[in-house]
């Protein structure tokens, strides 16, 4: 018996500003309180909602541990305030966990197990580690040439790909001034207004003098990444990071950061019954594998099977967020699919404006939701690489 899909749609769409870690304004914001934060700013956006229909809450997070350990999704939806009823699961697929969480919600809803389900991501750096507290890999993997790559710094993995696709250092940093610039011109004329949610940031300290405790609350609503003192001169004169004669620096690296994105999804049973209106919906989603090695490349081999899925041409993406891991895999996924690099990251990418892992996915597709929705523009995608080789697409049509 053949079964009809029901459609998935995003009905709220919001994240927090990024910090840069480890020094950044969220630093001291337990990530947890900061999903929650953000969870409260996405039920703000559907007051029609009662907020016991919602069935589960489906959070990214690529460094479990720590402040955003312990099923940080159920934690964030209790510390938000929502009914008990409201579940809560942590996903981890590396930096594609926040989209992966989106299209886990879509699948259930549009198998009709589900009407309305949150879906996210949250991650801290300054908080937890890039590798984590305590990595330990199988000695198996040293011990297979095949596997071996499972172990590379992703800065390695990088330069594999700059070699392999032959890209240039220059043309390495030419789009990394790119995404600083796209981004600071975004942020000038207010186009990330609307999908950040500020939030409060409280730093404690001592009065030395008084030997009093003391503490100042502020908001937070501007990314921290874009570099307005960045120049090409400057780009150049970095040293490269990870191997000794290569290409790949922190200039033309993604930063490392933190935030929370957050949607709501819901489904057309659900949009009427509550009064909702959708603002996109999530057509499909493809993760597919690649050599550990070339991580970076993963794209490619997902966004065919994204459009595939989708029974859309790679031509009618009117907007592609590509998730800046590094300049060099950007690139290698841009010519090898012969990407419009006018549609590819139009607002800048995680170079200028922050990778905070398991939340970039859920950044980038809130991004892409409000993007569509203030071009007039009709489809757009969210593709990014995944850590162990691995690459991820999901596809939006604005409503």
């Amino acid at each position: 018996m053949t079964r009809t899909l029901n459609d998935a749609y995003i009905v709220a769409a919001t994240r927090s500003a990024v910090g840069r870690a480890p020094r950044g304004a969220l630093r001291v914001k337990r990530p947890d309180d900061l999903l929650a934060d953000v969870l409260r700013a996405a039920m703000a956006q559907v007051p029609s909602l009662d907020p016991a229909a919602i069935e589960d809450a489906i959070i990214g997070c690529a460094r479990p541990e720590g402040s955003q350990g312990l099923n940080v999704a159920r934690i964030a939806v209790l510390l938000a305030g929502l009914p008990d009823s409201v579940a809560g699961v942590t996903v981890n697929r590396f930096c594609a966990s926040g989209l992966t969480a989106i299209a886990m919600a879509a699948d259930r809803i549009r198998t009709g197990e589900a009407d309305v389900i949150i879906a996210g991501g949250t991650e801290s750096l300054s908080q937890v580690p890039m590798t984590g507290f305590a990595p330990s890999f199988s000695p198996d993997i040293f011990a297979q040439d095949d596997h071996l790559a499972i172990a590379y710094g992703m800065g390695l993995t990088a330069e594999r790909v700059a070699e392999q696709w032959k890209v240039s250092r220059e043309d390495q940093d030419a789009f990394a001034y790119t995404s600083h610039q796209r981004a600071i011109a975004a942020q000038d004329a207010g186009q990330f207004n609307d999908e950040i949610t500020p939030v409060l940031v409280t730093h404690r300290g001592a009065d030395l003098d008084t030997h009093e405790q003391v503490s100042h609350t502020t908001q937070f609503t501007l990314d921290e990444g874009p570099r307005r003192d960045t120049t090409p001169e400057a780009l150049a004169k970095l040293r490269s990071v990870f191997a000794a004669r290569g290409s790949v620096t922190a200039g033309n690296s993604s930063q490392t950061s933190d935030g929370a994105g957050v949607l709501i999804l819901a489904s057309g049973a659900a949009v009427k019954a509550h009064g909702l209106t959708p603002l996109a919906r999530f057509s499909s989603y493809a993760v597919r594998g690649v050599p550990p090695d070339i991580m970076g490349i993963g794209p490619k081999a997902a966004v065919p099977a994204a459009l595939k899925s989708a029974g859309f041409t790679q031509d009618q993406m009117d907007w592609i967020e590509l998730n800046e891991a590094f300049a060099a895999q950007s690139l290698a996924v841009i010519r090898d699919l012969d990407l419009d690099p006018a549609r590819v990251n139009p607002l800048g990418g995680a170079i200028a404006l922050g990778h905070p892992l398991g939340a970039t996915g859920a950044i980038r597709a809130v991004t892409l939701v409000h993007g569509l929705r203030r071009r007039n523009l009709s489809r757009g995608m969210v593709t990014m690489c995944v850590g162990t080789g691995m690459g991820a697409a999901g596809i939006f049509e604005r409503m």
